[in-house]
């Protein structure tokens, strides 16, 4: 059987090959109604466009090199899903990249991307050179997401509002009742923005000689023996507020294993609102930072760099909520 045409979908969908085309790259320049009518057209004919062909006379690969920082974290596979579902939905493909190994094994992280000739970057997460992004920038669209070091000119930024999201937990808890409250840092923009916004809050509570700040790698086994060492001090902390959900694991570990029943003898906290905070056995309260909301806004700005390029660099923010689950309550002392 033949397979179907553009031909054949503009047709079904009675509109002309031009809109369909236009409907096919994402175009925002198409009515809903006639978008959807040709998106249901794509559907109940199975049509698949001949991506080398549209590559060769687009001069496009229509695909977005992604970036990686950390593997290890569940929030970046929330982040990714998110925009992937945007991508996917504008005729896009995501390639992935670890950029950890390429680091290790000498490469500039993005060097692989840029040699499969990809459309656009997505950064994801922290990198500890963000100028090195500035070649690729001069290249390519590029945007870093869910990250919040400065950004090479031209690139956009989307990410969570870490400030807020710390103040929250921090209010949080001195509203419990709490008062010798430690912080579990982590590191880069994002962490040095949580642990700052924390400090500030407890200062503004008049409790800054209660707060306890401990720096971490941002791994469980960090979180594990950042809480140990907290939790074993005299005057203990009755909360602990973790840079991110994977330290909080380990933090909740730690206090098992030295016979601290939480929330009753300890309150934990943490951040991201991962899959493993919504496990029934962890119930973790948690901020939920809006990943798979940020990869949207990620893959939005690509898109829009792709129809509009050029311009200065932008910072989008998404406002963090507080999930208020099993892991906190009121300290049974001050």
């Amino acid at each position: 059987m033949k397979p179907p045409t553009i031909r054949d979908v503009a047709e079904r969908a009675g509109v002309s090959k031009s809109l369909v085309s236009l409907v096919l790259r994402g175009s925002e320049q198409v009515r809903p109604e006639k978008r959807e009518a040709v998106q249901r057209a794509v559907r109940e004919l199975g049509y698949r466009p001949n991506a080398a062909a549209r590559s060769l006379s687009e001069q496009r690969t229509r695909t977005v090199g992604v970036l990686l920082n950390d593997l290890r974290n569940p929030w970046f596979v929330e982040l990714l899903d998110g925009l992937n579902s945007l991508l996917h939905d504008n005729g896009l493909r995501m390639l992935l990249a670890d950029a950890r190994l390429n680091r290790r094994v000498g490469q500039d992280p993005a060097d692989p991307l840029l040699d499969l000739r990809v459309d656009g970057l997505v950064v994801v997460g922290t990198l500890p050179d963000p100028a090195a992004l500035g070649a690729a920038a001069e290249r390519i669209p590029v945007v870093v997401a869910g990250a919040r070091e400065q950004a090479p000119p031209g690139v956009d930024v989307v990410a969570g509002d870490d400030e807020t999201g710390a103040r929250l937990v921090t209010e949080h808890l001195i509203g419990l009742g709490h008062r010798r409250i430690a912080h579990i840092a982590g590191y880069g923009a994002v962490g040095e923005l949580r642990r700052r916004s924390f400090e500030a809050t407890m200062r503004a509570h008049g409790l800054a000689a209660e707060g306890l700040v401990e720096p971490s790698d941002m791994t469980e086994e960090g979180g594990y023996r950042t809480a140990v060492r907290l939790l074993s001090r005299p005057e203990r902390p009755t909360a602990v507020f973790a840079v991110n959900d994977i330290a909080s694991v380990g933090a909740l570990s730690a206090a098992e294993e030295l016979g601290f029943r939480v929330p009753h003898d300890v309150s934990v906290v943490g951040y991201d609102n991962t899959s493993i905070s919504r496990l029934r056995h962890v119930w973790l309260t948690t901020v939920d930072s809006s990943g798979h909301e940020l990869g949207r806004r990620a893959a939005r700005c690509l898109l829009d760099r792709f129809e509009r390029p050029g311009g200065a660099g932008r910072l989008h923010l998404t406002a963090p909520t507080l999930e208020i689950r099993g892991t906190t309550a009121a300290p049974l002392t001050g």
